[in-house]
């Protein structure tokens, strides 16, 4: 099987179903920014030794792998792909508080860094922000399942608190704002 097409050459691309739609359309912007939050998730799970951790994560890709293929759907189509459940936030949850058991509290607005496994974490925070405004925007245009927005949300809180897990397992000192 040939990786190219040439059937995207003129800047259209084909949703589930068949429908051609611009490459920037707000559905192909958005499943895009969740195939980039998932790559960089893939970068980060190599800087992980927490066999726990990873194993969440793992999960983690295979729940945006979903979450992209609900979102190049066309949605005049008969297609009914799995997205996300409530059982799947609530482990993001159950993540965020089992993490924060470990974690002192936060006192303080906190910066990107300390060491290479958070700031890695903190790139998927923000890019997992940016996919859920594009959802959001699409989620204004046509309908999109609420709960593809939930689990973005939830997401980008796992992957704050993840960063300070990590740097607390490395032993690395958080890094506080501070104002002017």
């Amino acid at each position: 099987m040939k990786i190219y097409t040439k059937t995207g050459d003129t800047g259209e691309t084909s949703l589930f179903g068949g429908k051609r739609v611009s490459k920037d359309d707000l559905r192909i912007e958005s499943y895009g920014t969740i195939d980039e939050l998932n790559s960089q998730l893939g970068l980060l799970i190599t800087m992980i030794q927490d066999e726990q951790v990873k194993d969440l994560l793992f999960e983690i890709q295979h729940r945006l792998f979903d979450i992209g293929s609900v979102l190049a759907v066309d949605p005049t189509s008969d297609i009914s792909l799995p997205g996300v459940r409530d059982e799947d936030i609530y482990k993001l949850e159950h993540g965020i508080d089992a993490y924060n058991l470990e974690l002192e509290p936060l006192r303080s607005f906190i910066l990107p860094g300390g060491n290479e496994a958070n700031a890695h974490a903190h790139i998927c925070r923000t890019i997992c922000r940016r996919a859920e405004r594009r959802v959001i925007s699409l989620a204004k245009a046509e309908s999109v399942d609420q709960n593809l927005i939930k689990y973005l949300n939830r997401l980008s809180d796992y992957f704050f608190v993840l960063a300070r897990l990590l740097s607390h397992q490395a032993r690395s000192v958080e890094i506080k704002w501070q104002s002017r």
